[in-house]
């Protein structure tokens, strides 16, 4: 139980961490295949850059949610 206690504080720093490697992972998948695919296919540049910013954008919104969430919750419990 004093283990608990004597990490509580940091909850917020490991919990922002673990929500952090998600949209890291998924940043670094989603330009890795957008090169890919553009190496493959440069006439469709423009449709892959877009759809390329589109799920950038949205899997930072993940990231911006897990940094967020702590402050939330932790008025609500």
């Amino acid at each position: 139980m004093q283990f608990l206690a004597e990490v509580s504080g940091n909850v917020t720093a490991i919990g922002y961490g673990l929500a952090a490697i998600g949209p890291g992972i998924g940043v670094g998948i989603i330009f890795g295949q957008g090169v890919l695919s553009i190496a493959r296919q440069p006439e469709a540049y423009g449709l892959i850059r877009q759809n390329m910013l589109l799920g950038f954008v949205l899997t930072e919104a993940l990231a911006l949610i897990g940094l967020v969430a702590p402050f939330i919750f932790r008025f609500v419990g």
